[in-house]
């Protein structure tokens, strides 16, 4: 998920005796969650999924406006605490980076959008030499204090700017970077650490973590059913018939926004379907702007599918683990704040024990905003005809629609 990374441009820590260097802005991290982030609840009347709707036409934004209110989003504490507090995802990086030791001990590190300055700090207890931390937000002037806070002034140097733009005195031989975002791709951080490792790491490095693959199942999220039988209770309980409601419901809540929302095991039904591997030693973010697979999925029994679940994993590589570590938003798995990405069909579909669901998914970049997420699906399933949907993510707020 997604968070901040720009800056006010008004340092107060140069007076610190610590190295901090500020640099010019550009990009680099997240997008807060309180704006797509939506959480499920069984009560149908209460706290529903939020989805922040199309209310007028959007117009394009210039690159330096998107990246300003990207960074923007990383300012509040809210963000990094939800980050911070994410268990599996903060720990797995402290396991996978002190698994790594051997290859970290003694060497040179970058850290790409180091937030708060944690993954940096894992690094220094893994024995790195030296740690270049570079954070676009103004988080960064928090991160020179919980360094120096640490007693690690003098292995980790904090510099303000986005990874395109500084300058650092060598090469590195590891980059480190928590840079998904929701359905992996989101906010578009992915970029920057190519960028990184193009630029300044050393032949042979080593990348945390080192892969990344995309999973989609089908779903039936009983929810919405529940939500749009709602209005043919209205007669019942105030003897005034709304069922006509139904259908612009069904239109308001199966629209075409990807849903941020957790998704419970009952709620799958199938195994998920790998449609897409990434290798961050080899990508390039020419690829990265058409993300894309074939999927096939058997249903587990009876059910109505009425949307598809996009999930990630990152796998960091370690040395006592051949198949690495594995950092997973799978809704199989304990839930993290990524949750999971929950792209709703027009109208639901019945399956039943071994229902064959097949398809091509798509994943690229918004025209209106380059680090907004759109995503494709292409799919049949059983025998009903093909069908065929996009999905995307809203703007940040509603000063990109204006």
């Amino acid at each position: 998920m997604r968070h901040c990374r720009v800056g006010c441009g008004n340092c107060s820590l140069f007076n610190m005796r610590l190295s901090y260097r500020e640099q010019p802005e550009t990009t680099s991290s997240r997008f807060t969650n309180a704006e797509v982030s939506q959480t499920k609840h069984r009560e149908v009347a209460a706290n529903r999924p939020e989805k922040m709707s199309h209310v007028v036409k959007k117009r394009k934004l210039d690159k330096s406006r998107q990246d300003r209110l990207y960074f923007d989003s990383y300012t509040d504490v809210t963000i990094h605490e939800e980050m911070i507090a994410d268990h599996v995802r903060t720990n797995t990086y402290r396991m996978a980076i002190l698994m790594n030791s051997e290859s970290i001990r003694g060497k040179v590190v970058l850290d790409v959008g180091a937030g708060t300055g944690v993954l940096s700090m894992f690094c220094v207890q893994a024995g790195a030499r030296k740690v270049y931390a570079v954070e676009a937000c103004s988080i960064a002037e928090q991160a020179v204090k919980i360094v120096r806070q640490n007693n690690m002034e003098d292995r980790i140097e904090i510099i303000r700017g986005t990874v395109e733009t500084v300058d650092l005195p060598e090469k590195v031989e590891v980059i480190v970077s928590e840079w998904m975002g929701y359905a992996l791709l989101h906010e578009s951080m992915l970029n920057s650490v190519l960028y990184a490792r193009d630029k300044w790491l050393k032949p042979g490095g080593v990348i945390l973590p080192s892969k990344a693959e995309l999973y989609i199942s089908p779903i039936s999220d009983p929810v919405v059913e529940d939500r749009l039988h709602f209005w043919y209770t209205a007669k019942d309980q105030y003897g005034v018939d709304m069922s006509c409601m139904s259908d612009f419901a069904r239109r308001c809540i199966m629209n075409s926004d990807i849903t941020v929302n957790s998704v419970t095991v009952e709620d799958v039904l199938s195994h998920p379907a790998r449609f897409a591997e990434l290798d961050l030693h080899t990508v390039t973010a020419e690829e990265l702007r058409a993300v894309k697979g074939a999927f096939r999925c058997e249903s587990f029994g009876s059910a109505a599918v009425n949307a598809f679940c996009v999930h990630f994993t990152v796998t960091f590589p370690c040395p006592d683990k051949p198949q690495g570590l594995v950092l997973s938003t799978s809704p199989f798995k304990p839930q993290t704040h990524w949750k999971q990405a929950v792209l709703y069909l027009d109208a639901p579909v019945d399956v039943v024990q071994d229902t064959v669901v097949t398809g091509e998914i798509s994943m690229f970049p918004s025209e209106e905003s380059a680090r907004h997420i759109c995503i494709h699906v292409d799919y049949a399933i059983g025998e009903q005809k093909r069908q065929a949907k996009t999905f995307s993510i809203p703007d940040w707020s509603s000063e990109a629609q204006s």
